[in-house]
């Protein structure tokens, strides 16, 4: 092996291996301790985890914290992803656009004139926002590297939008955010492709994922932002297991591929919740787009607010 070639090894081994840590136990609380919403929120967080579908996950012994996390926070019981694969599902969940309007990304493209969009986006919309990427190098990056998949990272495909080179970041701002206080209205946080379960085989992969989780959670739970009551984190999965490219979940429902878990977190969501109304990626916008007060985009504007379900 050449110098450059173990050189290049070790840092795609700094660069994406997770840390081994141990889930956090028990769990905190973070969800049922306040009886009403506060109507307006402050902020909104977004955490996408990859490829599993919800009965790889519930009960699932590779998933203790999360299992922790759904039995004292909020569980739609009943969301599905848009479609496969991963890329559509991320344009889709911040535009609204519909399924023919994303085929043009079926191929998990990188960002050119023909794999992107001028969409109105959610970002677009909010007083402030920031995309925290795990292993992303470089600020609004393009390409992929170690880990960083521009695919699961969306503002670099919307060409309507402004500042992606100023508020698409290296996930390790988010601390830095967090500290200081000065979290955006809007935060869309992607792990790398080990901790959102993407790489390597099961159990491993969900062990991983479960494992950063409670790691990186507690981070934002015990934030002032998170305390002051007025920030809800979402955290879900683009897609589930298998399915075909292209394929049209809202048609497809019972499909277990079109299944993911989606948690809700939030102080006035009461503990152990869980909702088995029909819930989509669009579900999510439109909730979302409710809790910061902003218009709604695209399928947005039809589908179903998660807001009575969880007590947001």
């Amino acid at each position: 092996m050449t110098k450059l070639a173990a050189a290049l090894v070790l840092t795609a081994h700094m660069i994406a291996a997770p840390t081994p840590v141990r889930a956090q136990s028990p769990m905190g609380a973070f969800c049922g301790l306040r009886r009403s919403h506060p109507g307006r929120y402050h902020h909104v967080v977004w955490i996408w985890m990859e490829n599993h579908s919800a009965g790889q996950i519930v009960g699932s012994s590779a998933a203790p914290y999360i299992n922790a996390l759904i039995a004292n926070c909020g569980l739609a019981t009943n969301y599905h992803n848009i479609t496969h694969v991963s890329l559509p599902n991320y344009i889709g969940a911040v535009t609204g656009l519909a399924l023919p309007d994303l085929l043009k990304f079926d191929l998990d493209c990188s960002p050119s004139t023909t794999c992107s969009t001028s969409a109105a986006s959610i970002f677009a919309q909010v007083p402030s926002w920031k995309g925290y990427m795990e292993s992303m190098l470089t600020n609004c990056q393009t390409t992929g590297f170690f880990g960083y998949a521009v695919r699961h990272n969306p503002p670099p495909y919307l060409t309507s939008l402004s500042g992606c080179s100023t508020f698409d970041v290296p996930y390790t701002d988010l601390k830095t955010d967090l500290d200081n206080d000065t979290l955006p209205a809007f935060a869309f946080v992607t792990p790398n492709t080990v901790h959102d379960m993407h790489d390597g085989p099961d159990p491993t992969a969900i062990q991983n994922g479960d494992m950063w989780l409670s790691t990186e959670l507690p981070k934002i739970l015990s934030s002032a932002a998170y305390r002051a009551g007025r920030t809800v984190v979402f955290i879900t999965f683009d897609e589930g297991a298998g399915g075909s490219v292209g394929e049209d979940c809202a048609a497809n429902s019972a499909d277990e591929s079109c299944h993911v878990v989606t948690i809700v977190v939030s102080p006035s969501t009461p503990r152990g919740a869980t909702s088995d109304r029909p819930f989509t990626h669009y579900s999510l916008l439109k909730t979302s787009e409710q809790l910061l007060a902003v218009r709604r985009l695209g399928l947005a504007r039809r589908a179903r607010s998660m807001r009575s379900a969880f007590r947001l």
